[in-house]
C-alpha cells in the first residue's frame, strides 16, 4: 500500500495518489461504458423482437453468469494479480462489445446471439467485480479509507445518472456508433489498470488445498466473524424488505399520475439524495459512533420508505425517495469501510465476492418480494409492509449482533485472527 502520511486526510491527499487516480477513473469509465451499452442494447432488442419479455432476457444473460462466477471470482482475485484480472476483463467486455457491432453490421434478426454476447459481458463483470471492488484498501491508508470509498461511491453514482442520457443521445449515431464508444471505454479500463503499480498480496494459505475450499473460504471467515455478518446481513435484509423502487411505475402511473416523465424523476431522486449524502462523507468523514450510525440509517431508510407508500404527493415522494438513497449510501459506505478492515487482506477478494452475491441477490428478490406483496395486499401496504420489516430487522439485528452496534471508530476495526 501507499505510505500516506496519517495528517493528509484530505480529498488533494487521495487524488495526489498516482494508483488512486487510475484507479478512479478507470472505474467510472468502465460503469460509464457498461451504462450505455445497456441503453443501446435495450432499445436495440426491442426494435427486433417488439416483445417485452425479451427486454427480461437481457438482464437475465447478464445476471446467470454472475451469480455463477461471483464466488469463484473471489477466490481468483486472492490469488492472481487484480491488476491482470480487472485489465483482463476489461478486454472480454471490449470483446463483447465488438462482437454486438458484428450482429448489429450482419442486419443478424436472431436475438439469441445478442443474449450470447451479454452473457459474455456478464462473465466479464462477474470476473471484474470482486477484484475491482477489493482493490481501494491497497491504494490509500485505513485513515483515508472512508473518504476514498466515498469518492468511488460519488463516481459511481455520476455514472447511473449520466450514463443512460449518454446511451439515449450516441444512439441517435446508431448502435454500431454506441457499441465502438463502448469499446474505447473497456479498453480505456484496461489500460489504466495495467498503469497501477501497486502489487495487491495473493493468496498463500498452506492448509486450504481443494478448490472448494478456497472458494467457500469467504463464507466461512463471514460466518464467524459476527462484526462481518451482521453488516452484510443487516444490508441484505434491509434491501430485501424495501425493494419499493420495483413499484414506482404504479405509484407515477395510478397514484401520483405524472406520467413517464415523473417517472424518470422519481427514479433519478435516490441517486440525487446519494450524490448528497457522499458530498458530505467526503467533506467530513464518518470518524466515531459508527455502528450507531449505521443502524440509524437503516432505520431511517425504512421510515423514509414508509413515507412513500402512504405519499399521494409527488415533491413529498421526491423527498422520500432521497432520503431513502441517502440513508442507504450512508449504510453502505460504513458497510464498504468496515469489511476491508474487519478482513485479512490475502482474503479480502473472496469476502467482496460473498458480500457483492448476497446483496446482488437481495436486490433481485427484493424486487420480486414488493410485485408479490403488491398482489397480494395492494401496492401501498406493500410498500408499507416492507419499511416496517425494515424497522424490525434493524431492532433485532440490535439485539442478534452487539459488537456490530458497539463499532466506535472504523480506525479501530482489526481483521480477526
Amino acid at each position: 500500500m501507499t505510505d500516506i502520511p496519517k495528517d493528509e486526510d484530505t480529498t488533494l491527499a487521495l487524488f495526489r495518489l498516482r494508483d488512486f487516480r487510475f484507479y478512479i477513473s478507470g472505474r467510472f469509465l468502465g460503469t460509464l461504458g457498461m451504462l450505455i451499452q445497456s441503453v443501446a442494447v435495450g432499445w436495440q432488442v426491442y426494435d427486433i423482437t417488439e416483445s417485452p419479455l425479451a427486454l427480461g432476457y437481457v438482464g437475465l444473460a447478464q445476471f446467470l453468469p454472475m451469480v455463477l462466477m461471483t464466488l469463484p471470482a473471489g477466490d481468483i482475485a486472492d490469488r492472481i494479480d487484480r491488476r491482470y484480472i480487472v485489465a483482463g476483463a476489461g478486454l472480454l467486455e471490449a470483446a463483447a462489445a465488438g462482437w454486438l457491432i458484428l450482429l448489429t453490421l450482419t442486419h443478424t434478426g436472431d436475438v439469441t446471439w445478442f443474449y450470447a454476447a451479454l452473457a459474455l459481458f456478464g462473465s466479464a463483470r462477474a470476473l471484474m467485480a470482486p477484484a475491482s471492488r477489493s482493490f481501494v484498501p491497497l491504494l490509500v491508508s485505513p485513515l483515508q479509507l472512508p473518504r476514498a470509498i466515498a469518492v468511488s461511491s460519488s463516481t459511481f453514482q455520476v455514472a447511473v445518472i449520466t450514463g443512460p442520457a449518454i446511451g439515449g443521445g450516441l444512439y441517435l449515431f446508431g448502435p454500431v456508433f454506441v457499441y465502438s464508444v463502448c469499446v474505447a471505454l473497456f479498453l480505456t479500463v484496461t489500460l489504466a489498470f495495467f498503469a497501477i503499480r501497486t502489487r495487491p498480496p495473493v493468496q498463500t494459505e498452506a492448509l486450504v488445498t481443494t478448490a472448494f475450499q478456497r472458494v467457500t473460504a469467504g463464507i466461512s471467515y463471514m460466518r464467524r466473524t459476527p462484526i462481518v455478518l451482521g453488516a452484510v446481513s443487516l444490508d441484505l435484509f434491509a434491501v430485501l424488505l424495501g425493494g419499493a423502487v420495483a413499484l414506482l411505475p404504479i405509484y407515477a402511473r395510478d397514484i401520483l399520475h405524472v406520467g413517464p416523465e415523473g417517472l424518470g424523476v422519481m427514479r433519478s431522486a435516490p441517486a440525487v439524495g446519494a450524490i448528497v449524502i457522499n458530498l458530505l462523507i467526503i467533506w467530513r468523514p464518518i470518524r466515531a459512533r459508527t455502528g450507531h450510525i449505521m443502524f440509524a440509517c437503516v432505520a431511517l431508510f425504512g421510515i423514509a420508505t414508509i413515507v412513500f407508500g402512504l405519499s399521494e404527493n409527488f415533491w413529498l415522494t421526491l423527498a422520500a425517495l432521497a432520503v431513502m438513497g441517502a440513508s442507504d449510501m450512508v449504510s453502505v459506505n460504513i458497510r464498504s469501510t468496515l469489511i476491508p478492515l474487519a478482513t485479512p487482506r490475502q482474503m479480502l477478494g473472496r469476502v467482496t465476492a460473498v458480500e457483492m452475491l448476497f446483496i446482488g441477490a437481495s436486490n433481485e428478490l427484493g424486487e420480486f418480494e414488493s410485485g408479490v406483496t403488491a398482489a397480494w395486499f395492494g401496492t401501498v401496504p406493500a410498500v408499507v409492509i416492507g419499511g416496517l420489516g425494515t424497522l424490525g430487522v434493524v431492532g433485532i439485528w440490535m439485539w442478534l449482533f452487539p459488537d456490530l452496534r458497539k463499532v466506535d471508530k472504523l480506525s479501530d476495526v482489526k481483521p480477526q485472527t
